[in-house]
């Protein structure tokens, strides 16, 4: 009987880890991440009063982690990226970082009762990347398509890409990169001068670092 009742309840504690493990589903993730961000700060006045503390620790705690910013930050980088030393990668995704933080924090220093639809995914089982399209609303103006380009990882689907109305926020990085490279004439300075002039942009903003980032 004891023998029966301890695999019963092993049975069960694995039965707990898979449903624990199950992926959330790309656009399941997009929208409950948007609604729980969303219900946040309209329950809370300091939002809109613009406090940049709690402002930094939701996007920090709740955007953040569904992000892939070592990818992003090496589709930015396009051909420069494999030329680029360890420590020169790691800065750049840590300033690629920061300034997504500071584009998270502006927006929701605007905020005014937007509401997010995301559209049906279209996505084929066994897809291991996909696009989920949707739409910002804002009474009084025209709905802004917003879609995210997704990848599958061991820890669940990452965002490496936004386009905002078709435009790629990777493609559009990727050609200031290389234009500010090229210009110093030398490969090595030119990401030293890249990561210099990120750091001062996102100087303003105090960002919360993650341990291990690379």
């Amino acid at each position: 009987m004891i023998k029966m009742l301890l695999k019963v309840a092993l049975g069960l504690v694995c039965a707990v880890a898979v449903a624990q493990a199950e992926v959330v589903a790309p656009d399941m993730l997009i929208r409950d991440t948007a609604q729980e961000v969303i219900a946040i700060v309209k329950q809370d006045p300091e939002f809109k009063a613009g406090n940049q503390k709690k402002i930094l620790a939701l996007v920090d705690a709740k955007v953040l982690p569904n992000f892939d910013f070592v990818r992003m930050t090496q589709l930015a980088m396009g051909k420069y990226w494999r030329r680029a030393t360890s420590e020169q990668k790691q800065a750049l995704v840590s300033e690629f970082r920061n300034m997504l933080v500071r584009t998270y924090t502006k927006a929701f220093t605007l905020y005014r009762d937007q509401s997010i639809e995301v559209k049906p995914l279209r996505m084929a089982a066994g897809d291991t990347e996909t696009t989920v399209k949707t739409r910002v609303i804002k009474s009084g103006a025209q709905p802004t398509a917003v879609d995210y380009q997704m990848k599958k990882a061991a820890d669940g689907w990452k965002v490496f890409d936004v386009a905002i109305e078709g435009v790629s926020m990777v493609t559009s990085y990727r050609g200031t990169f290389a234009t500010q490279i090229e210009q110093s004439g030398n490969v090595d300075q030119g990401i030293d001068a890249l990561i210099k002039t990120l750091s001062d942009m996102n100087a303003g903003v105090a960002v919360p670092q993650k341990a291990g980032t690379k």
